[in-house]
């Protein structure tokens, strides 16, 4: 949350917009918008306590063999540039790594060229704050020099496919920050947006969503997707030089699957094994998963849990009615809506021209 303003968001499975301030809440009816402005109220919290929170949680938890603690701030929207500084120097001060959602949709780069007249990159480059501690989630709508300024600075990027199919957000140019040797993790971005949590799953839509049509473009390999999930998404946490990879020293991170699911009933023998399991491997293939050399998932089944006890817990809750704040918050969402869609349409978010795409799926003529 900015220190010298609010936004108003609303993300659904089919739909993510972002209104603005007070200006925004200005435009309301009457009826509507003392519930809106209460409703950001309750979610603000100052940057004193949001750094204050991040210490007590740094110093209770960071040296724990399995806790790592870090900095996230949302995105550009909503965090000032005193917010963005601070984050930087207490990044440096603590020597951790910071993940920031940036250019996911269009208003958010017609956004960050209103506020500082360049791009969403070109003003984080400005604070100090790209380089390699810095990872940027979901990137979709980054520029042929924001591009470049994100390789020179050695930046990492997020890619998560799945949720910018579904939020209707574009598609990131997967294959020009490989072509400019930009690393870039892959992710699933949130519970609801890749239905089943599925990496493998996500690996295979990173794979098939950037084939451009063509005989010699570069596009994505098998064992570059699998690299993203597992080297790349490594370096883009805290525990990067201690996992991602099978080496003497790392943690003993594997997951072991059941080659004849994969390749049964038939595989020709000339199919590479990185190709076949990103092809084609399911989650219901996992035989064994081992943390840190923990067995937590062993023979297909979990050890720390009874699976069938927490689902039905999950269930249960579930099937309790909304508190009346949850069907407050629903009820809000439905009705302001329509003025969200009005307010970027009277402000011509969506009337700049974007400039010709990184991709020629198809055509009109």
């Amino acid at each position: 949350m900015t220190d010298d303003g609010t936004i108003f968001g609303i993300r659904d499975q089919n739909r993510m917009v972002l209104a603005a301030d007070a200006d925004f809440i200005k435009r309301l009816p009457a009826d509507l918008a003392p519930s809106v402005s209460q409703l950001v109220a309750a979610q603000t919290i100052t940057l004193e306590d949001s750094f204050a929170l991040f210490d007590q949680l740094y110093a209770e938890h960071n040296d724990a063999e399995r806790t790592r603690i870090q900095l996230a701030p949302v995105n550009l929207h909503w965090a000032s540039d005193k917010a963005l500084l601070m984050t930087r120097d207490c990044a440096a001060k603590f020597q951790v790594p910071i993940h920031m959602h940036l250019l996911e949709t269009r208003y958010q780069k017609e956004y960050a060229r209103r506020r500082s007249g360049g791009t969403a990159v070109s003003h984080l480059r400005d604070l100090g704050m790209l380089g390699p501690n810095m990872t940027l989630g979901h990137a979709v709508w980054v520029t042929e020099p924001d591009i470049k300024l994100i390789a020179d600075t050695g930046t990492l990027i997020c890619h998560n496919p799945s949720s910018n199919l579904r939020l209707r957000s574009g598609v990131t140019p997967l294959n020009s920050f490989q072509q400019h040797g930009v690393r870039v993790a892959l992710g699933l971005d949130d519970a609801s947006i890749n239905d089943d949590r599925s990496m493998l799953q996500e690996m295979r839509v990173a794979l098939r969503l950037h084939r451009i049509p063509g005989m010699d473009e570069n596009v994505p390999t098998a064992a570059e997707v699998l690299q993203m999930s597992t080297e790349y998404g490594a370096q883009s946490t805290p525990y990067g030089s201690g996992i991602g990879t099978l080496e003497v020293g790392k943690a003993a991170d594997m997951v072991i699957m059941n080659w004849r699911h994969i390749a049964y009933p038939y595989l020709d023998s000339d199919v590479p094994v990185v190709d076949a399991l990103v092809h084609l491997a399911r989650t219901s293939g996992i035989e064994t998963v081992l943390i840190a050399g923990e067995p937590v998932l062993q023979d297909g089944k979990f050890t720390r849990l009874n699976k069938e006890d927490v689902l039905e817990e999950l269930a249960a809750s579930l099937r309790l009615p909304l508190r009346p704040e949850e069907q407050r918050r629903r009820e809000i969402a439905d009705r302001v809506f329509p003025h969200v869609k009005q307010f970027y349409a009277e402000e011509g978010y969506l009337n700049e021209g974007t400039g010709a795409g990184f991709y020629h799926m198809n055509c009109r003529h």
